[in-house]
């Protein structure tokens, strides 16, 4: 993790221990004037920096600009079944872009992990994913299966004439973040999990049927409808919320290729 400024140390600091209490080894690097992040390795010279680390690890988070980031890398890329994945992110926190290896180097699962735990957008430009445009949103109770919600996603998917393989995402409250079934499921059906702030689905401004037993229970009008309107650009719901194998699930459409 490398960054350049106190306001980029600060968000290093805090991901960095987001990342290793998931089990991640992280290392972090930050300006030799930076008084932030205390523990992180210090350098004088950004693309000296680059060049010496670029090939140590499997992945590195730049929160720093996009261009310096660009300059940084361009003298050490060697081909993209080599090279580490290789994530942007804004000081602000608001962006996570999956910038260089995306599929072969795991970048595009990188950018979606750094924005999961940052409550940031994932950017991810790869074609073969940029163009699918559904949303499933996924809400559940404690406990549930993986068998279940793979089941539950596939019935949705059946209802609405849709398949697998347009399916950008699931989508569901950042509470779920632990529910091993749900992000078992993601991992046996090849997709990705983004979570949605409980925050963002408790002011958003967009119109979902509400739940009384997701207020009751996790203190949130719904799950499944806005998690799958939230995680998306210029969405609408293509399947309403339904209730399939003791959970739910609803589908939004991205209007973005058209």
């Amino acid at each position: 993790m490398i960054t350049l400024s106190d306001q980029g140390a600060r968000l290093a600091e805090r991901l960095a221990a987001r990342l290793a209490s998931q089990g991640d080894v992280v290392e972090g690097f930050v300006y030799d004037a930076v008084a932030e992040f205390p523990a992180a390795t210090r350098f004088v010279r950004f693309l000296d920096l680059t060049r010496e680390i670029f090939a140590r690890f499997n992945g590195l988070v730049f929160i720093a600009p996009a261009g310096a980031v660009v300059r940084a890398i361009a003298g050490c890329l060697e081909h993209k079944t080599v090279d580490p994945a290789v994530v942007v992110v804004d000081v602000g926190g608001r962006w996570a872009v999956s910038l260089l290896s995306g599929h072969e180097g795991g970048a595009n699962d990188l950018a979606l992990t750094v924005a999961n735990l940052l409550d940031a957008e994932p950017v991810i430009t790869t074609t073969s994913e940029a163009a699918k445009d559904l949303i499933i949103g996924v809400g559940c109770r404690r406990g549930v299966t993986c068998e279940a919600v793979v089941a539950a996603i596939r019935e949705a998917l059946d209802r609405a004439g849709r398949s697998l393989d347009q399916v950008r995402l699931l989508a569901t409250a950042d509470i779920k973040a632990d529910e091993a079934g749900l992000v078992a499921a993601a991992r046996q059906l090849g997709l990705p999990l983004r979570f949605i702030s409980s925050a963002a689905i408790r002011q958003t401004p967009r119109a979902f049927q509400t739940s009384a037993l997701a207020q009751e229970k996790v203190d949130l009008p719904a799950v499944a409808e806005p998690s799958a309107l939230l995680a998306g650009r210029r969405t609408q719901l293509l399947l309403p919320r339904q209730i399939l194998h003791s959970l739910t699930v609803a589908i939004a459409q991205e209007n973005c290729t058209s």
